[in-house]
């Protein structure tokens, strides 16, 4: 039986021609393939579809709908006119990162004595912890406000109403049957009829900052400064949206697209330290540039040191010191990609070493004393994208409570969080949903928490569910990527969690010359195929193993997607493959 080493078959789901699509696409003048697409993604009804490819700020949900809110704008509100000390307390991933700015700049501009503090990733962990309360309290906070944390703070929060300080929870992660003591919790989920259930925690903050924002005005338009400061919040909004892998249709697609498109012109001297940092000055930006380039930086300091820095950048007035702070990020960034690498090829090595990539496995739980806690989620997440497999990375290094730390990360249609969670008599604390989630564990109750999950694993999947799918969007004839179609699908992004950039197959192409092998390593090939009527060019990044295959063989099948790359000033379409299969 052969072994899976990281280099898996695809299997191929092609999506039928849908009925709908020629009738949605006469509608809204576009093509059938484009239309076709939107049905993919369950958009269906003209309207929805128009509001989909055209999002404008007025779609938005008005802030006061958002479940929570009125009674959290009073109370900020009270506290603001008293001179009350609001500490912002948030999470140390870009999501909390970039909702804690949004209410900063906010409660700022309205006059408010606030703070913030974010907790760190190694010594604290996650969450609202009953020191930090402690110590806040210690300090003079009269009011706490929890940014993307604090729905299952049961403890942190009973502690806060024994020593007098009132708490208010903005947060998006699943809330349990019963909700922690706070004056108020701003959750979407609080409602079901609430019509966007999957806000990110920043666009939470966001709806909160605007609906405190317009309690302030007088009319029924916010006055110039606070107008300016709700804008800059949306692309801090689009940050935290795409950074934490939210769906990106209904109303997530509003602030995301906008803060997308003002992003480069954005005020906030942090966000265009942190342009100029990574070469994206003077350029549009898509999902990608937020996900793989401007995230990870903002991440790397709570990853490698205190998301602390992170905070003071997105809230600087400086330009001198957030250059100072982009560029020591960056350099944060850089190390953190340097571990990332070295544990992950001593983590692809254990798991061929003790079999754990074989067929009948269904789960990966890896840990070691040596593996840097704020890189342990990136190295799960490389780790499903190789075997397929939900998997758990722990750092047994000694920390101060004695107890190591993992991170895990999931794949469809296994809910990581429920699978934790029937595991959790071996753990002492842990949490997330169910692509992701975080665990504390005594080291020595590691092995019996590996094996419970493993069954876990076993009885919840099967050996067609760890089977890596590539779902295709339609099969089509090259002739359809022209310059002005592919410039068309731009009008589907921006792209990310439910939104996928949209996948294509041409079947039985061929070679029109031998392929290229690129890159330090010859690890990317260059090619161009053709179907007979239609040639184009083509990239496959880490396809250079096949080169030989290819040369081998007559005909093959191809999945991609489609770009217009630009040369010297000359525009074409290239297609990036995104698998190649062979009969």
């Amino acid at each position: 039986m052969t072994l899976i080493t990281g280099t898996r078959k695809k299997e191929w789901q092609i999506r039928p021609n849908a009925e709908n699509a020629t009738e949605l696409a006469r509608s809204l003048k576009v093509p059938p393939l484009l239309a076709q697409v939107l049905v993919n993604r369950g958009i269906t009804d003209a309207r929805a579809a128009a509001a989909f490819l055209r999002p404008k700020l007025t779609d938005l949900i008005a802030p006061e709908q958002m479940p929570g809110v009125e009674q959290a704008v009073s109370r900020l509100k009270q506290a603001i006119e008293n001179k009350e000390r609001i500490t912002l307390y948030g999470d140390y991933d870009v999501d909390g990162i970039t909702g804690v700015a949004i209410l900063w700049q906010t409660l700022t501009l309205l006059g408010a004595d606030v703070d913030y503090y974010i907790p760190h990733r190694v010594d604290e962990g996650y969450g609202l912890n009953a020191e930090a309360v402690r110590s806040l309290t210690e300090a003079g906070s009269r009011l706490i406000v929890t940014v993307d944390c604090g729905i299952t703070a049961f403890d942190s929060a009973q502690l806060a109403a024994e020593l007098g300080v009132e708490l208010i929870i903005t947060d998006h992660h699943q809330p349990g049957p019963t909700l922690p003591k706070a004056t108020a919790i701003v959750h979407a989920a609080l409602d079901s009829s609430y019509p966007n259930q999957h806000s990110a925690g920043s666009t939470v903050a966001f709806k909160l900052a605007w609906a405190t924002a317009n309690r302030f005005s007088a009319g029924s338009k916010l006055e110039p400064r606070l107008r300016g400061c709700m804008l800059d919040a949306t692309s801090l909004a689009a940050m935290g949206t795409i950074a934490d892998v939210v769906d990106l249709r209904g109303e997530n697609r509003v602030p995301t697209s906008y803060g997308l498109k003002t992003l480069p012109s954005c005020k906030l001297s942090g966000i265009q330290a942190l342009i100029e940092s990574t070469g994206l000055t003077g350029r549009g930006l898509d999902s990608y540039d937020i996900g793989f380039k401007l995230a990870p930086m903002l991440n790397a300091a709570g990853r490698m040191g205190h998301a602390r820095l992170a905070v003071e950048l997105l809230t600087s007035s400086s330009s001198v010191r957030s250059m100072q702070i982009a560029e020591y990020l960056k350099e944060q960034n850089e190390l953190r990609q340097k571990k990332e690498r070295k544990i992950l090829k001593q983590a692809c090595q254990m798991i061929v070493e003790r079999g754990l990539n074989h067929p009948d496995r269904r789960s990966i739980v890896l840990a070691n004393e040596d593996w840097h806690t704020g890189v342990l989620g990136i190295v799960a997440s490389r780790i499903v994208d190789r075997f397929y497999r939900p998997t758990i990375i722990i750092n047994t290094g000694p920390g101060e409570t004695g107890t190591a730390q993992g991170s895990g990360r999931s794949i469809p249609g296994f809910a990581l969080l429920g699978a934790v969670s029937a595991c959790s008599h071996h753990l002492t604390s842990f949490g997330g949903h169910e692509m992701a989630a975080g665990i504390t564990i005594e080291p020595e109750k590691i092995d019996q928490f590996t094996e419970d999950f493993e069954a876990y694993a076993n009885q919840n999947l099967g050996a067609e569910d760890v089977v890596d799918r590539l779902c295709i969007d339609a099969l089509a004839p090259l002739s359809e990527f022209s310059r002005e179609f592919v410039r068309e699908l731009q009008m589907l992004g921006p792209f990310g969690q439910g939104n996928p950039r949209p996948v294509f197959a041409t079947r039985g192409v061929r070679l029109v010359a031998a392929p290229r092998r690129v890159g330090p390593r010859g690890e990317h090939l260059q090619l161009a195929i053709t179907d007979r009527t239609n040639s184009v060019r083509c990239v496959g990044f880490g396809m250079g193993k096949f080169e030989k295959k290819l040369l081998e063989h007559d005909f093959f099948d191809a999945a991609y997607r489609a770009e217009i790359n630009t040369y010297n000033g000359n525009s074409s379409v290239q297609l990036v493959l995104a698998d190649i299969q062979f009969e």
